[in-house]
């Protein structure tokens, strides 16, 4: 080698040796260049904002079935206020016999939320019903039928009610649907492993990935589930004869039951002497 010759002019293996450090990847613990700091800032934003969208979507979903479940509760409660009008229309017929032979009339589905109102006894119920007549036997009548009434009413009003919920219940299942399709929580999680290419390599060097007993465990624990009305514990309504189509049946029910047991009948007349508010 001549004095004063750079060495790698004239010696192959360091030309050699060059390019294969210059081809070589970097080395992992050298200082960062400006384009990593610009490469890594953009990754990190890609990130936020995956993470901010699926968040800020999750939360709108769990919003909706939260309010959907304050709305079965309230439905609820109005589906046991109506029992309580089923419940008063029951004991006015006294006997098992003529309650069996009012949920003939009635056509209330056994066994059924409704059933349970048929046969309890509750310390409070709805206040009686205010009805004129000549006679005892007349009257007991009439508050039979206008006991039937108003029951029938609350019963389109629950009604009316259910269907609001069922419908709602539906559209947040569509939302579900639509946001399950829209985050798949696996495919994001890739995606988000997919940006850090230096954490993927260091996972697979040293075995961290998520198994896939992880990534189910992962996707099971945050997977929401569509909604049912029968998870809401909202009683379906049932569909109660309009009165003008069972005066006669109900009229001759309240006869027999006043003309069997007269004193028992009269207990309920002098309480429907006071005025009915609901």
């Amino acid at each position: 080698m001549r004095p004063g010759t750079p060495r790698w002019f004239w010696t192959p293996e360091r030309i050699f040796f060059s390019e294969v450090e210059r081809k070589s990847p970097r080395d992992p613990f050298e200082c960062p260049s400006m384009d990593d700091d610009l490469i890594a800032g953009l990754t990190r934003q890609v990130k936020e904002e995956v993470i901010e969208n699926y968040l800020r979507e999750r939360r709108i979903v769990e919003l909706q079935i939260e309010d959907l479940g304050k709305r079965a509760r309230d439905n609820l409660f109005r589906a046991a206020k109506t029992g309580r009008r089923l419940n008063r229309l029951a004991q006015l017929m006294i006997t098992p016999e003529a309650r069996q032979k009012l949920a003939v009339i009635l056509l209330i589905p056994f066994p059924s939320f409704w059933t349970d109102y048929m046969e309890n006894r509750f310390s409070k119920g709805p206040p009686m019903i205010k009805v004129r007549g000549l006679t005892e036997k007349a009257r007991f009548r009439k508050l039979v039928l206008e006991a039937y009434n108003r029951f029938h009413l609350w019963m389109e009003r629950y009604r009316a009610g259910y269907e609001e919920l069922a419908a709602e219940c539906r559209a947040v299942n569509s939302n579900i649907l639509v946001f399950q399709r829209n985050f798949d929580l696996l495919s994001i999680l890739a995606f988000l492993r997919s940006l850090d290419i230096r954490a993927t390599e260091m996972k697979r060097v040293l075995g961290q990935n998520f198994t896939p007993a992880e990534q189910a465990s992962l996707d099971k624990s945050l997977y929401i589930n569509p909604v049912s009305c029968g998870s809401l514990e909202a009683p379906p309504p049932f569909n109660p004869p309009k009165p003008e189509s069972i005066d006669m049946s109900l009229s001759e029910l309240a006869d027999a039951v006043y003309r069997r047991h007269p004193a028992e009948a009269g207990r309920f007349l002098p309480q429907a002497k006071s005025i009915f508010t609901a």
